[in-house]
């Protein structure tokens, strides 16, 4: 639940950045000044980073429950979860420095009028001396890493759950399916923008030397990645939904029409229809007390229970 708090607050942080990044890319022009650009690229990294992070560690929890649930048991303790979500902040945000840094307003003039571009107003240069490194590095720590890690432990867990003396428990299923969601959002969000910006940058820093057509191709290839990057946002809820049973019983009564105030009405009436039960039988307990003793042989009946829909909760760190 920790690591699941901490990835919804990486998404929500982004979603409140996105509408700029939109209205950019449709008009070919920022207007909101250089301060909300270095802020919104920033945003993006962290986001995207921060996502790949913290699906790391929730591979990593199941790995430990699943593959070595009695000798790393003390790894999955919510002091743990909250130092490594801690940890994590820290890096990406120490890695968005730069990214703010470098992102600033610049402008242009086409056709006599001043065009301010933000996101990709960077020279060759710029690229040579700066941008490449600090790509490499993020690609390493920010992407490499939590992927072979990812991999690894789901390969790992897919083995432990396919052994022939395995019996599959509904919640091995559901494990199994949280696994099959991390690689998705990895193969579909992170693997083709995370490829496509190391051969970009490679290009822009001169290391591979192509002509300008395949240049300008493989920069609206980057565009398009980024697209699919920033759909991790809408892919997250999937592991939400695999991994809490409580917000996944809640979607199938909102899906099936059942509001909150529906319920809370037939909540209402379960209660004021007991105590109604319960007004009666005092009543009847008043009127013929020597009825209601337990003689000897007879089991006292059991009183009408109430049972109220609990908070969303997980199980699992």
């Amino acid at each position: 639940m920790i690591y699941m708090l901490n990835l919804a607050i990486s998404d929500l942080s982004f979603t409140l950045s996105l509408p700029l990044r939109l209205y950019y890319y449709s008009n070919h022009h920022w207007p909101f000044g250089s301060i909300l650009c270095q802020v919104s690229g920033s945003v993006f990294q962290i986001n995207m980073y921060g996502s790949c992070l913290f699906l790391m560690c929730i591979n990593l929890d199941r790995y430990v429950a699943i593959v070595h649930p009695l000798r790393w048991r003390h790894l999955r303790r919510p002091k743990v979860a909250k130092l490594l979500c801690f940890l994590v902040w820290v890096v990406i945000f120490l890695g968005s420095i730069p990214t703010v840094l470098v992102h600033k307003q610049n402008h242009c003039k086409v056709k006599n009028q001043t065009i301010y571009l933000c996101f990709e107003s960077f020279s060759d240069n710029m690229w040579q001396n700066n941008l490449f490194p600090l790509v490499i590095l993020g690609e390493i720590l920010g992407f490499l890493l939590p992927l072979s890690c990812v991999t690894y432990c789901s390969i790992r867990i897919f083995q432990e759950l396919c052994q022939p003396s395995q019996t599959k428990t509904l919640r091995q299923q559901k494990t199994v399916r949280l696994l099959v969601v991390n690689l998705v959002i990895f193969i579909i969000c992170f693997v083709p923008y995370n490829t496509t910006l190391a051969i970009y940058g490679m290009i822009k820093a001169r290391v591979m030397k192509v002509e300008e057509t395949t240049k300008a191709s493989v920069r609206q290839v980057l565009i398009i990645t980024m697209m699919l990057a920033s759909m991790n946002c809408t892919l997250d809820p999937l592991i939400y939904y695999f991994s809490t049973e409580g917000f996944r019983n809640t979607f199938k009564k909102l899906r099936r029409g059942q509001a909150w105030d529906s319920e809370m009405g037939t909540l209402k009436h379960q209660i004021v229809e007991s105590k109604s039960v319960r007004d009666h039988v005092v009543s009847k307990v008043k009127l013929f007390p020597s009825a209601n003793f337990i003689r000897p042989n007879e089991s006292p009946s059991l009183p009408t229970a109430v049972f109220l829909n609990g908070p969303i909760e997980d199980s699992e760190i």
